[in-house]
């Protein structure tokens, strides 16, 4: 076979993730919700409110519509460009073409061969490695393989330069103009009063412009850099290979042609390759070819494409071609992956920049015609009381230069009315915060997950791995009705009770045991019988059976799951003797006894039972595909109770949520009183609430109506023998209800909590992939602790961005209204050009800077989530944005107009330390001491004392040349 041809023989895939697309109403109703995209509650609807998840592009066009957001992808330099998003969707459709082209090629020569089967044996020897014990991996033979057959690896696209950067910030339209007014003004100043005094103006606007492009571009450029390393940690999958024997987990970038690969549910596959093993494994093929059909693999259909993902069973397989050489290697390599998402309070703040902009507009137009008019009329003066214009008088080099003075004043009155520190505050805290939450063992796929997570009412948490250390130890067992003094005791069973329990334990498993630790040789075990079909382990059922073939006729089946469900399925028992008795009612009893007193202890139950099958009874090797294991009927073995105990930490954690508002809730397939006293233990439950229906068994919720489940789901805080589905109508619920959900999950089946969770989080460790697809935020360390430190960077992100607002708008509100009211009173206005651009320096970079990498405090876990209706400004941000303004307001107009006079100077200068003090007083909007905790946000004292020193520069410069007669027309 060549390298890196496939051959899959049906079509792909039932976990396709659902689009937003596909929810949208084809009927009429309009409203904001079908404007937007969003689900409104009937109570006040909020056109602002969270969309759909992974919305569509048609979808965020009109979002952006209904938002009023004009100029997105200028003013926003990281949100979605939906042009390059189509684009890109047209380049995965040929890709996937040319998969569909191949395939139907492969299997028309399959066709022709009558189905011969891959020759396993020589295509390994040719790749030089041993089907069951793979490759010997030392680093010589990496190198080598590597360097024959490629890295596991495509090119990525270059980031862009940091030229492009600059070129871009170079192309607003306000700053174009300024540099225009620049040149004009820099050339009529030199003519008009001598390139000794004439160049000041023009270079001092050029200069504050350029600069501005500068800050601009070198914030970008650090933006860009920060997503690119998020993107690659995003993409590093762990996958586990088998090299000299051995398993491992490795990295999917280390992967090697010649690789053994050991495959899962949910597990991605990493390379194209061929089977080798496998039993009920089906593949997802649905990102490689669209097509949403599950694909069965065995030896008659052994091939594997990368980029799939494992549906259903598990097996081995070897890979054969690897990077550019898969179909996923060129789909990824010619598909850049920008973390450019567009999120809901980006575009909100986008809406509100534009209008603010708007406004800004409007009042530098009329701005302009009041100056413009007084200019013209002779009512705008020199210093010593002179009109500057008198008709048939003045030159006309002085007309001009007068004009684009003025008009140069109403550019930079747009450029500081225009928000676009509005924008940038928000992409600024969000990159600078999934950096910090990298650290805290989170890693956040979805930005808008970042603003979200600090909204959460409610989390759904998993209780195994999550909750606990998912360590699980074996302290108590019953074993043929009697109860082993320890696990290892098995002196008082037969040896028809000890056998019958290894080739369970050694068969009926997916993993492996590198050194015998059971009391048992596990390789030895596995070699008296041979595996003829697998039923797999799955969260819905709760139980996993295999059939195994014992010398030439012999049949056992063997099943393993939750006690009290394999129990039911029993009608003997197997005793000490390894005889066979009837299950009477009395003996379940006494089982379910034995269970109870395990789950009190917190103890998972699992169960062991078998049957014996007639060789007739088995299909044949080419229908046993679809061949249902038989688990009526079965003989009871035993019970085994296991200890997985709570992590440290979890009893503070869900303590410092319960304080915040939030409400953790268990979601677990463990029996009821296991998932009780687990609950207990981690501070979830209190004594008092241990009672339905604050406690309640999956099938119970399940079998109410929508109407009931709405009604009780807020009660709920421990939901014990659930199945995906029960937390996928507990999620549902909820939203119902007007929570904002978090939903922690790690297996296949939690794809549809994860996708319909306002914020899904999979776990790193034992998470699977089609999980980790479905989430917004990976939880590297899989601890509980960390899903609360998520929730504390998400109200942090929220309350930065409502401090910059705060103080851009203040500024915005000060600067519009001096000016104004300047322009009709005086015919100048007080902040000149190079002014107004030094203002906006500082707000829209210097500024959102400061106040965007506050790092977040205990004080954000003592207040009530923000929910979805709570409003972005705030009524005590008003009151203090109110107060600001109005103190600048009065406080420069009086120094504008009575400065001379109050403070005894011969010439007119204005303070600008007000500003710096606005962004202390931004810091903490609800508390009176602004300056608490200050002196630990070095970056903010940083940028602060940046700011003064800058600004005392400027000042003095500016006091140095107003000696200059020509310089007294620019004084403040």
């Amino acid at each position: 076979m060549p390298v890196g041809v496939q051959a899959p023989e049906a079509s792909p895939g039932r976990y396709r993730r659902r689009r937003d697309e596909d929810d949208d109403d084809g009927g009429g109703g309009g409203g904001c919700d079908d404007v937007l995209g969003v689900d409104v509650v009937d109570n006040g609807a909020d056109p602002f409110d969270i969309p759909a998840k992974r919305a569509s592009v048609e979808r965020l066009r009109r979002w952006r519509q209904a938002a009023l957001v004009l100029n997105a992808s200028r003013r926003f330099r990281y949100t979605l460009d939906l042009k390059k998003e189509e684009e890109k969707e047209q380049i995965r459709r040929k890709i996937r073409a040319h998969a569909q082209v191949i395939r139907a090629a492969l299997l028309f020569k399959e066709a022709g061969e009558k189905n011969a089967p891959t020759e396993l044996p020589g295509l390994a020897n040719l790749l030089k490695t041993n089907s069951e014990k793979g490759i010997h991996g030392d680093e010589a033979d990496l190198a080598c393989r590597a360097n024959a057959f490629g890295a596991n690896r495509y090119p990525r696209k270059k980031g862009r330069s940091f030229l492009v950067f600059l070129w871009e910030a170079c192309q607003d339209l306000t700053l174009v103009i300024l540099i225009i007014a620049a040149v004009i003004s820099l050339v009529l100043g030199i003519a008009t009063e001598g390139i000794k005094e004439g160049w000041y103006d023009g270079a001092s606007i050029a200069f504050a412009v350029f600069l501005v492009i500068f800050v601009t571009a070198v914030s970008d450029y650090k933006q860009s850099q920060q997503f690119q390393h998020l993107n690659e940690e995003k993409q590093n999958i762990q996958v586990e290979v088998i090299r000299g024997g051995r398993r491992f987990q490795v990295s999917i970038f280390d992967i090697v042609a010649g690789d053994v690969v050991a495959l899962k549910i949910g597990d991605q596959v990493p390379a194209d390759g061929v089977l080798i093993s496998g039993h009920s494994l089906a593949i997802d093929e649905s990102s490689m070819t669209g097509e949403s059909k599950i694909v069965f693999k065995d030896h008659k259909s052994p091939f594997l494409m990368g980029g799939c993902k494992v549906a259903d069973g598990y097996g081995t397989m070897l890979v054969t071609a690897v990077g550019l050489n898969t179909e996923w290697g060129l789909l990824m390599a010619s598909i850049s992956e920008d973390n450019n998402e567009e999120t809901p309070l980006q575009v909100r703040l986008n809406g509100v920049a534009t209008f603010i902009g708007i406004v800004g507009l409007s009042v530098a137009a009329m701005v302009l015609v009041v100056l413009v008019a007084r200019y013209f009329t002779g009512h705008t003066t020199n210093p010593d009381g002179s009109p500057q214009f008198v008709k048939g008088q003045t030159s006309v080099k002085s007309t001009i230069f007068g004009t684009i003075k003025i008009l140069t004043i109403a550019v930079t009155i747009v450029v500081v009315a225009v928000p676009e520190g509005l924008p940038l505050a928000v992409t600024l805290t969000l990159a600078y915060s999934m950096q910090k939450m990298m650290a805290d063992k989170a890693l956040v796929r979805r930005l808008s997950a970042c603003e979200t997570m600090g909204s959460a009412t409610t989390i759904c948490s998993d209780k195994t791995g999550t909750l606990t250390l998912n360590q699980m130890t074996v302290v108590r067992s019953v074993v043929g009705g009697i109860k082993l003094k320890s696990p290892a005791d098995i002196e008082n069973l037969s040896h028809v009770v000890t056998s019958l329990v290894r080739e369970g334990i050694a068969q009926n498993t997916s993993g492996s045991v590198f050194e015998p630790e059971l009391h048992m040789k596990f390789v030895e075990e596995k070699s008296k019988s041979s595996i003829i079909h697998v039923s797999p382990f799955n969260s819905e059922k709760k139980r996993g059976g295999v059939a195994v073939i014992v010398g030439d006729s012999d049949i056992h089946v063997h099943w393993k799951g939750a006690a009290e469900i394999v129990l039911a399925l029993c009608t003997n028992w197997l005793d000490v003797d390894g005889k066979i008795h009837e299950m009477t009612p009395d003996k379940v009893d006494e089982f379910k006894n034995y269970i109870e007193e395990m789950a009190e202890e917190s103890l998972r139950c699992v169960a062991f039972a078998f049957r014996n099958l007639d060789l007739v009874d088995v299909p044949n090797e080419d229908e046993r595909v679809n061949w249902e294991l038989p688990d009526n009927d079965l003989t009871f073995i035993g019970i085994v109770g296991m200890k997985d105990p709570c992590r440290p930490g979890v009893r503070d954690a869900v303590e410092l949520c319960i304080n915040a508002g939030v409400k953790v809730r268990m979601v677990t397939g463990d029996n009821l009183q296991t998932a009780r006293a687990i609950a207990l233990e981690c501070g979830i439950l209190t004594d008092s609430q241990a009672s339905a229906p604050v406690i309640i068994e999956g099938k119970v919720f399940r079998a109410y109506s929508d109407v009931e489940r709405e009604a009780v789901a807020e009660k709920i805080a421990v939901m014990g023998r659930s199945s995906p589905s029960d937390k996928l109508l507990l999620v549902k619920a909820l939203k119902k209800k007007g929570n904002v959900v978090a939903v922690t999950g790690d297996g296949t089946n939690d794809a549809p909590a994860l996708h319909e969770a306002d914020i899904g989080l999979a776990m790193g460790i034992q998470g699977t992939e089609v999980a980790k697809e479905s989430s917004d935020i990976i939880i590297l360390d899989d601890n509980f602790a960390s899903v609360v430190k998520v929730v504390r960077w998400g109200r942090s992100v929220y309350a930065n961005i409502q401090k910059f607002i705060q103080f851009q708008l203040t500024v915005n509100v000060a600067a519009l209204i001096i000016n104004v009211v300047a322009a009709i009173s005086s015919g100048n206005v007080p902040l000149n050009a190079v002014q107004l651009l030094w203002v906006n320096l500082i707000m829209d970079t210097l500024g959102a800077l400061a106040l965007a990498t506050e790092p977040p405090t205990d004080q954000l876990m003592k207040r009530p989530p923000v929910g979805r209706r709570e409003p972005l400004v705030t009524n005590i941000m008003w009151r203090n944005l109110f107060i600001q303004a109005v103190f600048q307001v009065a406080v420069l107009l009086t120094l504008n107009f009575r400065g001379q006079d109050l403070l005894h100077l011969t010439q007119d200068t204005l303070d600008h330390a007000n500003k710096v003090f606005n962004e202390f007083n931004s810091r903490k909007p609800e508390e009176l001491n602004i300056f608490d905790g200050v002196s630990r946000n070095h970056l903010f004292l940083a940028v602060v004392s940046i700011t003064v020193v800058l600004q005392m520069m400027k000042e003095q410069l500016h006091l140095c040349d107003c000696a200059s007669p020509s310089s007294q027309n620019d004084e403040l």
